[in-house]
């Protein structure tokens, strides 16, 4: 789904909540939910400070006085993001014992964090395009070392010799990162998704 084509930024408000923690003031923690709702809403390019500072109710210096940038902002809502869904997957393959069952808490756990009505975690990551050179490559820093926890997964498999575990894993990641496209509620759950995509990547 294009983020543009949503009408209303209020259904991300429980997920917004969900990843800021930390000793931040209640309001900025209010200014960085609400400019998590749009960016999600609108995109990086169609979000403005003004668009956050009118929706927060806070204008001009008073604005400044919570957030640097646009840029930083995005920065710190995108890491916030990822942060978040970091800890979820640590403790949900922290729970399962097996390698092939690790793997799947993992995938199990991304899916129901991309697949949720109100994700944040999906927008925040796919806007790369729409953000200035000078901090795309922060962002992808980020997402690599977000991306290391599959990759720990994934050296831990009982893989053939001839198999290339880098190809393997952004495979597996092509997968996972694509099922918002073409997920429908009321069929698979995202755990029962998770089961099929790691017997098939385990061919069985």
């Amino acid at each position: 789904m294009n983020t543009s084509e949503k009408s209303n930024p209020e259904p991300h408000g429980a997920a917004s909540k969900a990843i800021f923690d930390g000793d931040i003031s209640p309001r900025k923690r209010e200014i960085l939910e609400i400019a998590a709702q749009l960016f999600a809403l609108k995109g990086y390019r169609g979000t403005s400070l003004r668009d956050i500072g009118a929706k927060a109710g806070v204008f001009g210096g008073s604005l400044y006085h919570h957030i640097k940038s646009k840029d930083a902002l995005f920065l710190e809502l995108h890491n916030a993001a990822l942060g978040a869904a970091q800890v979820r997957i640590e403790e949900a393959v922290g729970a399962a014992e097996g390698a092939w069952q690790r793997l799947e808490a993992a995938c199990a756990t991304m899916l129901e964090i991309q697949l949720a009505p109100d994700s944040l975690t999906m927008p925040l990551m796919n806007d790369f395009r729409e953000v200035p050179d000078e901090i795309r490559s922060a962002l992808i820093a980020r997402r690599d070392a977000f991306e290391d926890v599959f990759r720990s997964l994934v050296d831990d498999l009982p893989l053939p010799a001839e198999f290339d575990r880098s190809v393997y894993r952004n495979l597996l990641l092509s997968q996972l990162n694509s099922a918002s496209d073409w997920f429908r509620p009321g069929r698979l759950e995202p755990a029962e998704i998770a089961a099929q995509i790691v017997g098939i990547f385990r061919h069985e």
